[in-house]
């Protein structure tokens, strides 16, 4: 049955696109809004494809080139491997938090990071969705069990905010669960902050276009279809009710013990070496090589309140 959806070296210059083809494949993607969008269909509209790359107001005009890509993950990763012998040696204990709308390439990000990393101390978290007996406990205990010991990284492939997220748009909790919620991350996390973990908090967020064009993508791939649940389907159509549901969790939830950092990630590339870049930025590790991290996109790793103060993500 089809699935229908209503509604570091030198860095490249920035390309914007010139005006007036982003604006006609903007009103071509928003006339289409109003149709069904077919999921099982072969081909995707041209409207979507034009205006997926520039969408959520992204601010390159032209992908990254893969071979400038792989010139500059290696130096990243070798300086991954120094966190990490900082890290076991000083037994620091270090969370990585990835959030995001469906298809923004948590998973491939979470890959780069972890892929040269010695499974005893970078772990992945994903957790399932909880078991009878763990809706029956505190919220947060099962995220709390998953805490990193001294001398580990532990990266959450979604988190405890699945609450504030795609539990309340889909009306898995109930208002005042969220709104409890909304409460006492931030004490939660000031707790951990408190006891010596550093935590670290990356939303990644692509534009409307891009996600139907992925999600489109993931259907058609029988390699990656497994990627896709049935809440997945939901995102199309919801957009916007995310948006609202994120921005009001961004702005909330930041604090001075725990930052939100939105990565702009229509382009896959960028976004992956922008995030570690950040990463590796905010640790103090011995031995860290600024030459070789290069600079920080701040077009793509964006401060959660300057995200905010530009309307987030734009509705239509």
């Amino acid at each position: 049955m089809a699935k229908k959806f209503s509604g570091s070296d030198v860095k490249d210059p920035i390309v914007v696109p010139s005006e007036e083809p982003a604006k006609r494949a903007k009103t071509r993607a928003k006339a289409i809004k109003a149709k069904d969008f077919d999921l099982e269909a072969d081909s995707l509209p041209e409207a979507i494809i034009d205006a997926a790359y520039h969408s959520g107001n992204y601010p390159y005009g032209k992908r990254m080139k893969r071979k400038r890509y792989n010139r500059e993950m290696e130096p990243l990763q070798i300086e991954l491997q120094k966190l990490t012998r900082w890290t076991a040696k000083h037994g620091e204990r270090i969370v990585i938090v990835f959030e995001g709308r469906d298809g923004a390439g948590k998973g491939g990000t979470i890959a780069r990071f972890t892929q040269h990393l010695n499974p005893r101390q970078a772990r992945i978290v994903a957790l399932p969705k909880p078991s009878d007996t763990e809706k029956g406990q505190w919220y947060f205990q099962r995220y709390a069990a998953q805490m990193p010991t001294a001398g580990e990284i532990v990266f959450f492939d979604r988190s405890w905010y699945n609450r504030a997220g795609v539990e309340r748009v889909m009306g898995f909790c109930k208002p005042e669960e969220t709104e409890q919620f909304l409460k006492e991350a931030p004490v939660f996390e000031g707790m951990l902050a408190r006891d010596g973990v550093r935590l670290i908090k990356l939303f990644l967020t692509i534009g409307r276009e891009m996600q139907m064009t992925r999600l489109h993508a993931r259907w058609h791939d029988p390699l990656k279809r497994w990627k896709l649940s049935p809440i997945d389907f939901e995102s199309v159509p919801r957009f916007d009710d995310y948006s609202r549901a994120f921005d009001e969790m961004l702005s909330r939830t930041s604090t001075e013990a725990a930052l939100w950092h939105v990565v702009r990630s229509n382009d896959k590339l960028r976004a992956r070496l922008n995030a570690i870049r950040h990463v590796l930025k905010a640790i103090p590790y011995k031995g860290k090589d600024e030459a070789a991290i290069g600079l920080l996109d701040e077009d793509i790793v964006i401060p959660v309140d300057r995200y905010l103060d530009n309307g987030g993500e734009p509705e239509s």
